[in-house]
């Protein structure tokens, strides 16, 4: 079988689905990952096989540019549709409009799109994965016939705010006809235009694809109506050097604290909400031993670093969590979901997106707290901290969710189904079926 794997150009988003690559890979299938060429080390240096298509999508231009508005937009705003008074017709429009602008079209433009449908319709693959947000790679396996599912590696916040946004809709008064997107719809409008270039008709299925492989525990996974393959999360900390250090072969001798703020901030024009010399403040004077791991430009903003502090560059979280008593994080989906599978309770400082959720959810389980981004202080993360440190209800329901995290199939185990479900849609597609009728594992 050939698999081609798609992502738009940035680590935090491409590292998921590299377990899933392994191992189909060992299974004996042919495995390509297409992204602008930005990402051709990342790829490379994960053991896989790049292909470099259209040119980098300048998602740092956009974030100066106009990022200041759209991370605004955004801040502490909640996703969930089931929260009341959220989600209004007038933010899902304007989220809709604003993200098709200046996030969607932008890491799937014209080249992009153009090269990878080129290259697929050369190397004919039978199943394409894409990252959630990487419509090209949908658009490609429709040019081709391939079956395609996407690759969630955060809870799929996306997909009821997309469901929401339809229903508010309505009919549409300029009434499109059927296999046309509502004309108030700046995604399906974006996508038509974009499928209809390479003479393809649109369906909803360009948005969700035709399955998902889902590797969220299911205590987060938001209801949706795309079929799942569930998949156990497998930490894969990204192209860096993932070496034990000495120091970290020795047990510790009081509690450990990882205190991390991610990768992404320090490699794109991302910003960073969490004050770092603050989150070091909070924990002076604390009988506990933290690691911190901050890249040179983290630690430039430090005025004093505490004794109990160790200042890391890099440490792989997979090797360092085990150890830990506890985590404090910015909220990203790969650290976060690290620390879930390995049983530590965590401070989450989500402030953007499905973070904020996640750290919400993580909090309702009894497993970490939540420390919004407006109320990060001192007084407020020192306070949370000694409580995740000393309640032991915290370490047994993180342990809990570990157990739940474990029990899903392993990338290894997902691969029969992959196999199944592509040989079943493949086959609905040269009868003409569509190929929305496969069962999939939930």
């Amino acid at each position: 079988m050939r698999v081609l794997l798609t992502s738009f150009a940035l680590d935090a988003h491409f590292n998921g689905s590299v377990p899933l690559a392994w191992a189909l890979r060992a299974a004996g299938h042919e495995v390509r990952v297409a992204s602008q060429p930005a990402l051709t080390g990342s790829i490379t240096a994960a053991g896989l096989t790049a292909v470099p298509v259209g040119a980098d999508p300048g998602l740092d231009a956009m974030v100066k540019g106009v990022g200041d508005s759209v991370l605004s937009h955004h801040a502490d705003q909640s996703l969930d549709p089931n929260t009341p008074g959220q989600l209004t017709p007038a933010f899902l429009k304007g989220w809709d409009a604003m993200m098709t602008a200046t996030f969607f079209a932008l890491i799937n433009d014209d080249p992009m799109v153009d090269e990878l449908v080129a290259f697929a319709r050369d190397w004919q693959p039978d199943l394409v994965l894409w990252e959630p947000f990487t419509f090209a790679g949908a658009v490609a396996a429709k040019a081709t016939g391939a079956a395609h599912a996407r690759v969630l590696s955060f809870p799929d916040m996306f997909m009821p705010m997309r469901q929401a946004f339809l229903a508010q809709l309505g009919p549409d008064p300029a009434d499109a006809g059927p296999g046309s997107a509502h004309s108030e719809d700046a995604l399906g409008q974006w996508l038509q235009w974009t499928l209809g270039r390479h003479g393809l008709p649109f369906d909803e299925e360009a948005v969700t694809g035709q399955w998902s492989v889902d590797q969220v525990p299911r205590s987060f996974r938001p209801p949706s109506d795309v079929p799942a393959v569930p998949m156990r999360y497998v930490p894969y900390n990204g192209p860096v050097p993932a070496v034990v250090p000495d120091w970290l072969r020795v047990p510790p001798t009081r509690p450990r604290v990882c205190v991390t703020l991610g990768l992404t901030a320090r490699t794109s024009e991302f910003p960073n909400a969490v004050p770092v010399d603050l989150v070091l403040k909070a924990i002076e004077g604390l009988d506990i031993e933290v690691v911190a791991t901050l890249g040179a430009e983290e630690r430039a903003l430090l005025t004093h670093v505490p004794d109990n502090v160790r200042l890391v560059d890099h440490v792989p979280l997979h090797a360092l969590l085990p150890t830990c008593a506890a985590v404090v994080h910015h909220g990203g989906a790969g650290t976060w979901s690290t620390a879930l599978v390995e049983g530590v309770p965590q401070i989450a400082m989500g402030w953007i997106w499905d973070a904020i959720e996640r750290a919400r959810r993580q909090q309702e389980l009894g497993a970490g707290l939540h420390l919004p981004s407006h109320e990060v202080t001192v007084e407020g993360l020192r306070g949370r901290l000694v409580r995740l440190l000393e309640e032991p209800s915290f370490k047994e329901a993180a342990a809990r969710l570990r157990t739940e995290a474990r029990s899903e199939p392993t990338p290894a185990e997902v691969v029969p189904v992959l196999e199944r479900l592509t040989a079943q849609h493949r086959a609905h597609g040269r009868r003409r079926l569509g190929g929305t009728s496969a069962s999939c594992v939930s």
